[in-house]
């Protein structure tokens, strides 16, 4: 590898020749083959969910414009499904830094220094993604307790989002936990040992 240019890791994907970041620390290697195990699984939840919220949807309008039919349940049914998908999936698309980024920093600064902002980033979004998690957490746990509902006449259960969001959330952590220590250790270690 020639000097100044920087390894990127691995994506993650749905395929068998997935790989994990070689920046990876030695005691987080089970907790990340875990979790790309998981999110190939939650990928595919997560395109099934998408499939039947779609489908959910386009039978509400159907049966709202032929039959002049009440579709309460139908939509909230499909944000459930959309609700659950975004969030269970999140975990995924960032081991594949699959999110929106700004390309045109990386261009410009120096492999060392591209290094520094993807550890910092990942630490921040880290700090974020664990309060959001908590704060899910005690969402989930308030509607369990009291036994909330949505305020349609359909009225299901507020922990089922409020699940699908803690979930998701915690495991979007996990994996910012894994990529920020890997991104720590591509800093201690020289760019050309990675």
């Amino acid at each position: 590898m020639s000097a100044g240019v920087e390894r990127r890791p691995a994506p993650v994907g749905l395929g068998a020749d997935d790989a994990i970041d070689p920046a990876t620390p030695r005691a987080l290697l089970p907790l990340a083959r875990a979790l790309q195990a998981l999110n190939r699984v939650l990928m595919g939840i997560g395109m099934v969910a998408l499939l039947a919220a779609s489908a959910v949807l386009t039978s509400s309008v159907v049966s709202r414009y032929f039959l002049k039919a009440s579709t309460d349940w139908q939509d909230e049914a499909s944000v459930f499904l959309l609700v659950g998908a975004t969030f269970t999936c999140g975990a995924f698309v960032q081991s594949i830094r699959g999110h929106i980024g700004i390309e045109a920093v990386v261009g410009v600064l120096p492999a060392a220094a591209n290094r520094w902002r993807m550890a910092l980033v990942d630490l921040f979004c880290l700090a974020f993604c664990a309060f959001f998690a908590w704060k899910s957490w005690t969402l989930l746990h308030e509607a369990w307790v009291d036994g909330q509902t949505t305020s349609s006449s359909w009225a299901p259960p507020l922990w089922i989002p409020y699940g699908l969001m803690s979930i998701g959330m915690s495991l979007l952590t996990l994996q910012l936990l894994v990529q920020a220590c890997a991104g720590i250790n591509r800093l201690r270690a020289p760019a050309q040992a990675l």
